[in-house]
């Protein structure tokens, strides 16, 4: 037995599109993707990744959140009801349990100068204070950490 007499393991690939005895068409139908030469059709995959919106996920969120920004009028107005006597410390905590932040609340609080203080406050050292805000605290008799 020799090389060319051993059967056929591999079916030969029918050659389409070069005319020859299936017609112009060559067994293709007539245009379309499928029609062409080096046709590839586009995974199913790939589809369903276009589908997905391209929005800001739960792996995107901040890890802490934005800072709160408070005027000075607004605490004083908000915060009367706390002092008694002295001086009123305001702290993270004193935020949580007024109500002004929610309880969850991570990230930074900031005091801004818009309005007046009547009482003195002091503030503690995580809080951020602007520069007109220190100049009213200090002039209403507190202190700023």
């Amino acid at each position: 037995m020799q090389i060319h007499q051993l059967p056929s393991i591999q079916k030969k690939t029918q050659r389409i599109g070069r005319s020859g005895k299936r017609g112009s068409y060559s067994g293709r139908g007539v245009k379309g993707q499928k029609s062409r030469s080096g046709h590839r059709i586009r995974p199913a995959e790939r589809d369903l990744l276009i589908r997905l919106p391209k929005r800001r996920g739960f792996r995107n969120k901040p890890k802490t959140d934005r800072p709160e920004v408070f005027n000075l009028g607004t605490l004083s107005s908000r915060l009367k009801s706390y002092v008694q006597g002295g001086t009123l410390e305001l702290t993270n905590d004193l935020f949580r349990t007024s109500g002004l932040v929610r309880k969850d609340f991570r990230g930074a609080v900031k005091i801004l100068g818009t309005g007046e203080i009547n009482f003195p406050v002091s503030v503690a050292k995580g809080i951020e204070v602007s520069k007109s805000a220190t100049m009213k605290i200090k002039k209403a008799g507190g202190s700023v950490a």
